[in-house]
């Protein structure tokens, strides 16, 4: 049974960071490149970063060079350090298993709600 469980978000001033951190069990997370999600209000849910089994990282455009992406294999967590939010980074984010496709993702934890704003 996949289990996915996101935690460190909330509300936090533009300019400021906040560390995500995800635990996962029920799949074989050394064995899988990584992802961060989000979706904020409205919006379609879009990739925000992955990590692959070798540590290789991507970012999209809008957070590259103030987003961090990082994984404990010993303890099957997955992070995302958050520095210099805006605005517009305010959404509820997600960790999953990459996919090109996010459809053919059939299950998602909670989510972590983090809020930017003055």
């Amino acid at each position: 049974q996949v289990q996915l469980v996101e935690s460190g978000g909330g509300l936090v001033q533009p300019g400021g960071s906040l560390r995500l951190s995800c635990a996962a069990s029920g799949i074989v997370f050394r064995l899988l490149t990584m992802g961060w999600y989000r979706q904020g209000q409205g919006k379609q849910r879009e990739l925000v970063a992955t990590i692959t089994t070798s540590g290789n990282t991507n970012y999209a455009d809008s957070v590259k060079g103030r987003f961090t992406i990082s994984r404990d294999n010993a303890k099957n967590t997955v992070y995302l350090q958050m520095n210099s939010l805006k605005p517009e980074d305010t959404a509820v984010y997600y960790c999953n298993r990459f996919s090109p496709s996010i459809s053919t993702i059939n299950y998602w934890g909670q989510g972590t709600q983090v809020t930017v704003s003055s």
